[in-house]
């Protein structure tokens, strides 16, 4: 027999016995314990799971679940941000050329998706129980708002009136996400209520609504000026859906959970934008950010042309990496820092309230 070694577990194939690393050892034991919690949860629901016997399922101790994920809760989150990213999406799309098609385009895709599976039907609920979960959510609530306005507007551009501050399609979007929401949380309380096709029918006709959306920028914090190389780490955007290294010009924002609606501060602003979101408690909250962000963006890249799709890049930062890289090296669900990146270096900084704003409008720089 042929024996390959590493630190670590080990498994075998044929004639050969392969010792996994330590890294390659948990990823492999947090497939299983994933796999496992999504037999338990949909068998028995999130609230009649066991995390004893998802150990069993996955042939693990209940130690080595605990390893992997804080509780019950923060399993739950990640199992549903796994299945919303890992949804397969068809293969030749039919996005909407207008705002009615694309928002049609997109409740279809949505009510087809994990937002009306069973697995599903305890995850409002559960974020409901706690503020730990209620305020980050509302946060990525508005996250998703505003990327769900940023498409609709490179659809149909709204051209305010001469003297007028910037518009914008947020609260029309808030609509239609509260619709979308609404729908899966009765398709799962109440099924049979809901005719699917007469939600695609409503958020088609939302097109239409015309609402006073008009925004004021925000008062601006103190911008810096720095001279440091910008090296950033590669990332997934959660946008596109695709790993990206973020090293060219524009804005850099560092965003806590609780303070994600200060993105458009920046995006208002500035064409390029990259936004880390950061938290306090990746175990638990950085899954609830993956899983709020599938369940718009994988619909919405089915639904808008590419070329409506939001130019910003939104990357959950779980590790702290771009955050570290952005020059700050501890984070929380309070912070928001944004940096400025011109010519391979980092040339301005900000921390506090109104970060973003500042920094991507350009302020003045104190040296």
């Amino acid at each position: 027999m042929v024996t390959v070694s590493w630190p670590g577990d080990a498994w075998q194939t044929g004639s050969v016995t392969v010792r996994l690393s330590r890294a390659e050892t948990q990823e492999r034991n947090r497939a299983r314990v994933l796999a496992a919690a999504r037999a338990e949860f949909a068998e028995r629901g999130f609230r009649d799971a066991k995390i004893d016997t998802i150990a069993q399922r996955a042939e693990l101790t209940r130690g080595a679940v605990y390893s992997n994920f804080p509780g019950k809760r923060a399993l739950y989150f990640a199992v549903l941000a796994d299945l919303a990213e890992r949804a397969e999406a068809p293969s030749d799309p039919q996005r909407g050329v207008d705002r009615r098609e694309a928002l049609g385009a997109l409740a279809r895709a949505w009510v087809t998706s994990i937002g009306h599976d069973a697995l599903a039907r305890d995850f409002l609920p559960e974020v409901a129980a706690e503020e730990v979960t209620r305020r980050p959510f509302t946060q990525l609530l508005k996250l998703d708002a505003l990327l769900l306005s940023l498409a609709l507007e490179a659809l149909d551009p709204v051209v305010p009136p001469p003297g007028s501050p910037p518009a914008r399609l947020v609260r029309l979007a808030d609509v239609v996400l509260a619709t979308l929401y609404g729908a899966s949380g009765l398709a799962t309380a109440a099924p049979g209520f809901l005719e699917p096709f007469d939600v695609i029918s409503a958020c088609e006709q939302l097109a239409g609504l015309e609402l006073n959306d008009w925004w004021a920028p925000p008062p601006g914090a103190v911008v810096v000026g720095e001279d440091r190389p910008w090296a950033p780490p590669a990332a997934l955007d959660l946008v596109r859906g695709a790993e990206v290294t973020p090293d060219e010009d524009g804005v850099v924002v560092v965003l806590g959970l609780n303070r994600l609606a200060a993105v458009e501060e920046a995006v208002r602003n500035h064409p390029r934008v990259t936004l880390a979101v950061v938290t306090g408690a990746p175990a638990e909250l950085a899954p609830l950010a993956r899983l709020a962000l599938a369940r718009l963006c994988a619909p919405m890249r089915q639904a808008f042309p590419v070329g409506a799709w939001p130019r910003i890049r939104v990357v959950c930062d779980e590790t702290g990496a771009l955050a570290r890289a952005a020059g700050v090296p501890s984070v929380s669900d309070e912070t928001e820092t944004a940096i400025r990146v011109e010519g391979g270096r980092v040339v301005a900084r900000a921390e506090g309230s109104g970060a973003a704003h500042a920094v991507s409008a350009g302020a003045r720089v104190r040296t």
